[in-house]
């Protein structure tokens, strides 16, 4: 169980490979090495930041605070809205109409392909660099042994495992992006209601917005992360405000109370129970 404020967290640069400006708190992660490892954060990135059309071997939801991001054929992530980006699908090419600020979750999917950190991912990237370049998104490579141009987190996943990237089929087309505008708040305790926007996969991986009137309080429980989008309250002796991150996992609970008028963004994390044993390819991190 963990609540995290972020002012406590140091904001870095990020997504060198990719190009332009990018900038991330990391609020909570899980644990390396396991197909259940993620990674919670802020991120902010310029109106020159961009992306080549790609996939991941790994799951990602990007909930739009400010700004907007094109996907090409795969339409606007407006203010407001949240895109859930399954594994092994392509998305993009990215470009950034304006500097957006988003509440990001990579994890581990239903594949059991894993989620590797950023650490690694920058210690990859900079052996890479003795190799060739980063541009637009793309590594081109000019020495040593691996393709000449391949997609700059893949080159990344490839040099720090050591052999080539095998992606998880597909379970959806393309990615899904909804709005929450669009969605009705249901009651669910109370002075407590609860936008529920979608559950994916077999392993049930989930989102939604929760909303407390003053003076209620809610118990949270599940294997998730939660933040605070708006107003304020407690999580026992924990404040709660704007972007404060409650991670639990399985088996864990957790009331909170507010203090006034408070909404939260859920992501709940899929269960990968029996796929500590099975084989999977932990993944690269990229947003």
């Amino acid at each position: 169980m963990q609540v995290v404020q972020p002012e406590d967290v140091e904001r870095k640069r990020g997504l060198e490979h990719r190009g332009g400006t990018f900038y991330a708190r990391t609020l909570v992660q899980g644990t390396p090495g396991t197909p259940g490892n993620f990674k919670l954060s802020l991120s902010e990135s310029g109106a020159d930041h961009s992306g080549p059309r790609h996939r991941h071997n790994f799951d990602q939801y990007r909930f739009m605070v400010r700004g907007s991001s094109s996907f090409d054929r795969d339409g606007m992530l407006k203010e407001g809205m949240l895109g859930y980006f399954p594994e092994g699908v392509h998305y993009g090419p990215q470009t950034n109409p304006t500097d957006t600020f988003l509440i990001v979750l990579q994890f581990g999917g239903a594949s059991g392909s894993g989620y590797l950190l950023p650490s690694e991912v920058k210690a990859g990237t900079e052996e890479l660099r003795k190799f060739g370049e980063f541009r637009d998104g793309v590594f081109h490579r000019n020495g040593g042994d691996g393709k000449r141009n391949v997609d700059g987190f893949q080159a990344v996943w490839e040099h720090v495992h050591g052999r080539e990237m095998v992606y998880p089929r597909p379970r959806y087309d393309a990615p899904v992006f909804m709005d929450p505008k669009s969605f009705d708040w249901v009651k669910v305790g109370d002075g407590v209601e609860e936008k529920l926007l979608g559950v994916f996969t077999e392993r049930r991986t989930e989102s939604g917005l929760l909303r407390l009137a003053t003076g209620a309080s809610h118990k949270l429980q599940g294997r998730g992360a939660w933040v605070v989008l708006q107003g304020a309250g407690t999580a026992g002796s924990n404040p709660l405000k704007q972007y404060t991150a409650v991670h639990l996992e399985k088996g864990e609970e957790l009331t909170i109370n507010a203090s006034e008028p408070m909404e939260l963004l859920h992501y709940g994390l899929p269960d990968l129970s029996g796929l500590e044993s099975a084989r999977h390819m932990p993944a690269v991190a990229a947003e």
